[in-house]
């Protein structure tokens, strides 16, 4: 039986809700615990680090429990529900920081809660991604869903982007301590409803065994498939890039381009850049795809990026005297960005064909736990390399006043802070997707020909 309209919406708002809790949490978290609650740079990128590489030991545990469990309603809507409740609760707790708690207090605040989003995270996330055997047929079914979660997963991710800082003020009367509690309620609610839909709709139609890789299988894999090498390498690279900035560009908005209503600018900058997001996933990345091979189109994002960050930078570098000619770069990063999320998840599902002939062995799941592990290895590098440059550019409100709310942050901040943070933000970022487009041009040879070839080869 096709699987049915409905359920692919179902399993679509999912993502949706799922990237909705994991892009507030991955590009303000440390926003809020370092420039609002004044908790050292330092100290959470070490936390943020800390707990990214303990989420890649955290999996496979993850994976055996769920390969663990048999119910009436199987093996992964249960988890799916448990660790959905439990996240959004952790999510809301993260973001309530107790306001009499400073110094170690608030440092053994921030570690804990967000240990424990990542681990109850992980509770939802596995169950997610590997439920899709259980209720598609496989081949172009399958990857064909997989598709448009990761695209779903885009707009949630997109939409949270364009939206916190004009709720966070709005929902906090200009406190952004407060906002944020609010607003993390508000995604905590919406994450619970989105989940709970897919939950209705989506059934099990057959029983899978859910294999649970370790890291040392991960890396064992690896090593037997160079193909899948060459993709995880270039997903780093890119993610850390693209990571990077995610983190900066609110404190580039706060600091530098500045002015009191600063978050309105971001917000304006992050709506048109999300929406761009979200065509280059659904229309652009299609319309490409009729004229253009994958392999053309990544190098042609990986270019676009690159154009879009030394724009950027030249950009920067002006009176900034409007927002609107930072659409200009926007269009060409937000663009290349959408696509290669895409994009690098069809690298990596072709990589498992290449493994079968090669190695006599499908290392599906071993493969797809790789992509959640590299993406959290990346955010959680970039986000460490983010706090160090707020540490050294010495940028932080050091937790101002209510009264204090309306001042532009941006005045007496040191030229050396403004030109430091712009050189982290677009020029460490350049040089990471100039070594992905490198290595991936070297090193992935996977073109629609050689799929061909692999694909009769096993069919035979």
């Amino acid at each position: 039986m096709e699987l049915g309209f409905k359920e692919k919406v179902s399993y679509g708002i999912g993502a949706v809700g799922k990237d909705m809790v994991y892009m507030l949490s991955a590009s303000y978290v440390l926003y809020y615990f370092q420039d609002i609650l004044g908790v050292n740079a330092v100290a959470m990128g070490i936390i943020l680090l800390a707990a990214r590489v303990f989420d890649a030991f955290n999996d496979p545990i993850m994976g055996v429990l769920v390969a663990k469990t048999h119910t009436k309603w199987g093996k992964f809507r249960p988890w799916l529900m448990i660790g959905t409740i439990t996240n959004a609760i952790m999510l809301v707790i993260m973001f309530s920081c107790p306001p009499e708690l400073d110094g170690p207090g608030l440092v053994a605040y921030a570690a804990i809660t967000y240990i424990l989003w990542g681990v109850t995270y992980t509770m939802m996330d596995i169950p997610y991604w590997s439920m899709i055997p259980a209720f598609t047929k496989g081949g172009k079914e399958r990857e064909g869903l997989t598709t448009l979660a990761r695209s779903c997963a885009g707009v949630g991710s997109a939409i949270v982007t364009i939206i916190t800082m004009m709720c966070v003020y709005a929902l906090g009367n200009n406190n952004e301590r407060i906002g944020f509690k609010y607003f993390a309620i508000v995604i905590a609610v919406v994450f619970i409803i989105f989940i709970t839909i897919t939950c209705i709709n989506i059934k099990e139609k057959s029983t899978v065994n859910v294999e649970s890789p370790s890291v040392g299988q991960m890396f064992k894999a690896l090593i037997q498939n160079d193909q899948a090498m060459a993709v995880v390498v270039a997903i780093v690279l890119i993610n850390c890039s693209i990571y990077i900035t995610s983190n900066l560009v609110l404190y580039f908005f706060k600091y530098d381009f500045g002015g009191t209503g600063w978050y309105k600018s971001y917000t304006l900058f992050n709506t048109f850049g999300g929406g761009i997001q979200i065509l280059s996933m659904m229309l652009f990345y299609p319309l490409l795809r009729k004229f253009r091979n994958n392999l053309q189109i990544f190098d042609i994002c990986l270019i676009m990026a690159i154009v879009g960050y030394g724009t950027l930078l030249a950009i920067a570098f002006t009176s900034m005297n409007t927002v609107f000619i930072l659409f200009v770069p926007a269009f060409f990063i937000f663009s290349a960005n959408g696509m290669l999320q895409v994009l690098t998840t069809v690298f990596l599902a072709n990589t498992v064909d290449y493994g079968q002939l090669k190695n006599n062995r499908r290392d599906e799941s071993v493969i797809f736990s790789m992509q959640t592990f590299v993406v959290k290895l990346a955010s959680g590098i970039a986000a460490f390399v983010a706090s160090i440059s707020l540490k050294v550019f010495s940028l932080s409100s050091q937790a101002v006043s209510e009264a204090d709310k309306a001042i532009d942050f941006s005045k007496g901040v040191e030229a050396s802070s403004r030109v430091g943070l712009r050189a982290t933000m677009t020029i460490i970022p350049i040089v990471g997707l100039f070594i992905a487009l490198f290595w991936f041009k070297k090193k992935y040879i996977l073109t629609d020909e050689k799929l061909e070839e692999i694909s009769a080869e096993i069919s035979k």
